[in-house]
């Protein structure tokens, strides 16, 4: 459901006053974003698999067998990225299961569904409860 255009405008200005105050939390932020790691991902995938077929094509018309094997090769293994990067996109867009806790090795509850995003995110609403409280984000110092 969209947003009214004065909420809209007023997220913006927060999500500027975010980047301007402290860049590398905005940096952090858009770089977790499982869609932009997946087009980046993409966009390192793609020269391999058109150099991969390059090579393919060129060693079928030249008659070279070892440029098509290592077309063949770039092509497999550039697809083969591609694919371990859709899986780990999926894995962490699926919506979680139960609400039972589980143990995890070392004896810590874990939540399912509660993967590493989601843990960077509550660490990062504590340091946003700090700031506001007066602190700097830090545990323990005092702003004078």
């Amino acid at each position: 459901m969209p947003l009214p255009e004065d909420e809209e405008r007023q997220l913006k200005e927060i999500e500027r006053a975010l980047c301007r105050d402290d860049p590398k939390f905005a940096r952090r932020i858009r770089a977790g974003d499982p869609r932009v790691r997946s087009k980046r991902t993409l966009l390192r995938v793609l020269p391999g698999v058109v150099t991969g077929a390059g090579l393919l094509a060129a060693g079928a018309v030249t008659d070279r067998a070892y440029l098509e094997a290592a077309g063949l090769v770039i092509v497999l293994l550039s697809l083969a990225a591609a694919m371990a990067s859709r899986r780990r996109y999926l894995a962490g867009v699926r919506p979680a299961r139960s609400g039972a806790g589980t143990k995890t090795a070392t004896g810590t509850k874990r939540w399912p569904g509660q993967g590493r995003r989601a843990r960077m995110m509550q660490r990062m609403d504590q340091r946003w409860r700090r700031r506001q409280d007066g602190n700097g984000g830090m545990p323990g110092r005092t702003r004078s």
